[in-house]
């Protein structure tokens, strides 16, 4: 390793190669950061500055092994982002238990597997960060998106938790939680394996919205920019929300009466009062 990459904090970047990871593996290479980034299928094509590094987060070996070869290139790791994630569109009942375990293996174990492997080099180095990618649907409720929903509630209360048990060791968890996002996750997300036809017009019109919402969603460079202020700040807080919408979402939801939340979320999705 030359001297110059030496000197660089180093970043890993879970689920790099297509949307919010890759707009956050640019934006922290921009920062100064010599970033890793995660794939679990080959890029089909690669950032310039970027190293790869093959892991499934699902998998104890395959990310004991990223990390690994990631220290044995640099013996450091500054910055820990997991962004690997994946959406799942229906309702709760829906999907088998197989199925659920799946996103959250995905969403919440991923995080978990990627931040034990990291802690015990990061509690020697201190003054390092673990940044989660949450969402607003880790906030509030999302009908129809119930288990992508819960796995980022549960993502939330884990990183808050863990913030608090590592921070005297110089390490801070923060969570930064955007609202839709102009990427490919709504070409990507899964649908539900087990279909319940009661379900299937109040299911048509959660997908339309969806649908309707990314048209004006933000681009994953402002999830990005958002990532490298909570990387590189001195004192973080907790949460940073990414763009506008989502920072409208989580004030309502800190101020607005349950009921008058609870109302609106309704009507936007067109189902019943």
């Amino acid at each position: 390793m030359s001297k110059d990459r030496k000197q660089q904090p180093v970043a890993i970047v879970t689920g790099a190669t297509t949307g919010i990871g890759e707009a956050t593996a640019r934006a922290l290479h921009a920062a100064g950061y010599l970033v890793f980034g995660t794939y679990r299928k080959l890029p089909s094509r690669e950032i310039a500055g970027i190293d790869y590094v093959a892991c499934d987060v699902t998998s104890d070996d395959a990310v004991g092994t990223a990390v690994r070869e990631v220290l044995a290139e640099t013996g450091r790791i500054d910055l820990l982002v997991n962004n690997a994630g994946v959406g799942l569109l229906g309702a709760a009942e829906e999907s088998s238990l197989e199925q659920a375990k799946s996103i959250f293996d995905v969403n919440l174990f991923g995080a978990i597997r990627m931040t034990k492997a990291v802690l015990p080099l990061m509690r020697q180095q201190r003054s390092v960060r673990i940044v989660n990618i949450s969402s607003v649907l880790g906030l509030i409720p999302s009908p129809f998106s119930a288990l992508y929903a819960s796995s980022k509630h549960a993502l939330e209360g884990y990183s808050e938790s863990l913030d608090h048990e590592v921070r005297d060791s110089g390490i801070r968890v923060v969570l930064v939680e955007p609202a839709y996002t102009r990427t490919a996750f709504e070409s990507n997300v899964l649908t539900a394996d087990q279909k319940n036809e009661h379900y299937g017009p109040a299911r048509s019109n959660a997908q339309a919205v969806l649908r309707a919402v990314m048209t004006k969603a933000d681009p994953p460079e402002v999830v990005a920019e958002t990532v490298v202020t909570a990387a590189t700040a001195a004192t973080p807080r907790l949460r940073y929300t990414a763009g506008r919408v989502a920072k409208t979402v989580s004030l309502l939801r800190r101020f607005v009466p349950a009921s008058a939340f609870d109302k609106s979320l309704r009507k936007q999705l067109q189902m019943p009062a």
